[in-house]
């Protein structure tokens, strides 16, 4: 046998078994969950149903209602997040800022903590007696307490916020890295010829940075689409389903009504044909290659 070829089989029994484990516990329980797209029933009493799932998404309202809240929140959060992400890392860049290391760790630290707690902790700020409510009366700024939990729009907006405050930092790490690739002689030489902070910002840093700020936004689209923490821990989907997302529909379908896996399985798979579909759009729009 070659030695060419004993690497070969050497490096296939490296991957083999991890390979084998992706199988087992990735790809097999999508083509599972495919196969049960088209069966209907209850619990394990599964049959074949064709298409049924699949028709049942254009009259199921409530499927439309979560599937609209994901839509608000990706509209209101994902630009406000990458844009503030991107200004941080550029402010963060700056070679004569002092403490910066520091000020990196801190806004950073939302994004290792954990998604359960912080849901509970914002849950419990924006609570009818929470410390937001009492430092904004405390301030005169209300006069009195907001349901922010209460309202449709203000749960959104609550959910919106800690979706912001969580990930900004996260998307803030893919920018410095992008920035501290770039050549600091470049934005020496726009220093020469007279532009000013914006101008830098604007036609050098955004430019350069196009192939991050393509990929920061597939992945936030893809995340918030199948958003669940939040909305189940901060608002359990309220008020009247409001805040609910397609994710934590699924999850009932599941796991709180009586279980309809066959129809839970449908969704999950309009939800990969979404994301995929938005995905393709951002990388024949923001890449020109």
């Amino acid at each position: 046998m070659k030695l060419q070829k004993k690497q070969a089989m050497v490096g296939w029994g490296f991957v083999s078994s991890g390979a084998l484990l992706i199988f087992i516990f990735y790809f097999y329980p999508i083509i599972r969950a495919f196969v049960l797209s088209f069966q209907t029933g209850v619990g394990v009493n599964m049959q074949y149903a064709g298409l049924f799932n699949y028709r049942r998404l254009l009259t199921d309202n409530l499927f439309k209602t979560s599937l609209t809240n994901v839509f608000i929140y990706l509209v209101l959060q994902v630009p406000v997040m990458l844009t503030l992400a991107l200004i941080l890392a550029n402010l963060l860049n700056d070679r004569t800022l002092k403490y910066r290391g520091f000020f990196r760790t801190v806004i950073f630290l939302p994004c290792a903590t954990s998604l359960v707690s912080y849901a509970i902790i914002f849950r419990s700020m924006f609570a009818l007696d929470g410390l937001v409510n009492a430092l904004l009366m405390n301030l005169n700024l209300l006069a009195q307490p907001i349901n922010w939990i209460g309202h449709p729009w203000t749960a959104r907006l609550l959910i919106v916020f800690a979706l912001t405050w969580r990930w900004t930092g996260y998307n803030m790490i893919f920018y410095l890295s992008g920035l501290q690739n770039i050549d600091h002689s470049i934005y020496e030489a726009a220093m020469i010829d007279g532009a000013g902070g914006i101008d830098r910002f604007t036609k050098i840093t955004i430019p350069l940075l196009k192939p991050i700020i393509l990929l920061t936004t597939i992945i936030s689209t893809n995340g918030t689409i199948q958003l669940f923490d939040e909305t189940m821990n901060i608002t359990n989907g309220g008020p009247a389903n409001s805040t609910l997302s397609v994710s934590q529909y699924i999850y009932k379908l599941s796991f709180h009504y009586s279980p309809r896996f066959g129809y839970a399985a449908a969704i999950s798979f309009i939800i990969f044909i979404i994301v995929a579909f938005l995905a393709f759009i951002q990388m024949k729009v923001g890449d020109q290659r």
